[in-house]
């Protein structure tokens, strides 16, 4: 165990994955036995660091462990380490991280993708046994693995317990699992999902093994390619990949039609309303007195309150706490909120639609290839926005997707972006390893 952690420091050092690295660890029996995991440093772990990649929680040491970690550790994993994150989940490349930025593996001077890149660039690069617990709000999944050349699973919403998470947005967090392989992905997901006493919101689906739907033929599975997942924004050479992936589902006696989900158009505005919205919310308990940073008490509570939000929250953190504040205002929460709700209505209709004909929809799962440190330097908040595009929507209707890769521009990899109709992570997980193992 001593001789991982001495890795994982080096792994640190080089490519810098981890918030914080455990000082000691011990495994035990189980389904996980002797397996490292990592965990998302927004996933509360008992006598360990977590801070959300935020100043504001800086020396937030939680006093339990989130139900994802209990179960690992009852499945005898052991926990390594915090992995980076975009503050709070802010960000599609972890760059918005107070802690350090982790490096793309593959190309140190390109962005492992986020707000869950610690997460795949620790899983891209150890060399011992390893499964990251991520998490997704908007894509922060399946964009990391998409950049990094692993796989990430993004389970439906409810399919495993939030308790424990530090919250970016209630009604469209999810907990879920990035490994080098499909099987890694089901195995971790098959620990962590199932009904928790302690969440609200999580779903009464039973337990199962997922790692039974690791079949190597996809014969007549029936899979729905939407053409808007395709079009104006998205690297014609990455289409050009997607398709070729395509193609050799099909040569495994897949079936595919092209089809439409009309109202994709309107996912990446209702997104950043309703997550900004309820990130606002959430944020406002952070007022440096309860956990985390906290200054000298002087002034009144505002002056106080506002001092410390000051220091505390990194530039993109105060953006969308601006504006998730604005669209709930009187007047105007109607005009947006509401609205936005109702439109992410319109699209888990279209999904569900297409699941009446299809078993999976499959597109790319990122427009572009991980983009260089100075590339995204210069981008616009409302340009990084834009390169949700392609995951925004599922994340939207709560259902699950895998990201897998399928091939490779500029020598970087591309992702697979396969989705299903909720609680149907069995056949996102069968038409995944079956393209891997096939390729």
């Amino acid at each position: 165990m001593k001789d991982i952690l001495e890795r994982a420091r080096g792994i640190q050092k080089k490519y810098s994955p981890f918030i914080t690295i455990a000082d000691e660890v011990e495994s035990g029996r189980g389904k996980l036995a002797g397996m490292a995991i990592s965990v998302k440093d927004n996933i509360c772990t008992k006598g360990m660091r977590s801070t959300a990649g935020s100043r504001i929680l800086e020396g937030y040491i939680p006093p339990f462990d989130a139900t994802v970690v209990e179960k690992v550790k009852k499945e005898g994993a052991f926990i390594i380490g915090k992995t980076a994150q975009d503050e709070f989940g802010f960000g599609t490349f972890s760059v918005n991280c107070a802690y350090g930025v982790p490096k793309n593996p593959l190309d140190p001077t390109r962005s492992c993708g986020g707000s869950s890149g610690g997460a795949a660039c620790l899983t891209a690069v150890a060399d011992f046994p390893h499964i990251a617990i991520a998490e997704s709000t908007g894509g922060s999944i399946s964009c990391p693995a998409a950049f990094c050349g692993v796989v990430g699973l993004t389970p439906t919403y409810g399919r495993v317990s939030r308790w424990g998470l530090i919250d970016y947005a209630n009604s469209l967090d999810k907990i879920g699992c990035i490994g080098k392989t499909v099987k890694d992905t089901a195995l971790l997901l098959s620990v962590i999902a199932g009904p928790d006493k302690y969440d609200s919101t999580v779903l009464r689906a039973k337990e199962e093994d997922f790692t039974k739907y690791l079949k190597n033929s996809v014969k007549g599975m029936k899979i729905g390619v939407p053409r808007e997942y395709f079009g104006e924004g998205v690297d014609e050479r990455i289409v050009k990949v997607v398709w070729e992936a395509i193609k050799k589902l099909e040569s495994l006696d897949a079936s595919y039609e092209e089809t439409s989900l009309p109202h994709t158009k309107y996912a990446l505005p209702a997104y950043y309303i309703i997550a900004m919205a309820e990130a606002s919310t959430n944020l406002a308990k952070f007022c440096g007195m309860r956990y985390g940073l906290h200054l000298q008490l002087k002034g009144n509570y505002d002056e106080y309150f506002s001092t410390v939000r000051s220091e505390g929250f990194g530039e993109e953190a105060k953006r969308r706490i601006i504006l998730g504040t604005y669209a709930r205002m009187a007047g105007y929460r109607d005009a947006y909120y509401l609205k936005a709700l109702k439109v992410r209505t319109k699209i888990i209709q279209d999904f569900k639609t297409a699941f009446k004909r299809f078993d999976v929809l499959v597109a790319p799962t990122m427009p572009v290839v991980a983009p260089k440190f100075d590339e995204i330097a210069k981008l616009e908040p409302i340009q990084q926005y834009m390169m949700d595009i392609l995951t925004v929507a599922p994340n939207l209707a709560g259902i699950p997707m895998i990201s897998v890769p399928c091939g490779s521009v500029d020598k970087m990899p591309v992702g697979l972006h396969i989705m299903a109709d909720h609680l149907q992570e069995g056949k996102i997980i069968h038409v995944a390893h079956s393209f891997e193992v096939n390729r």
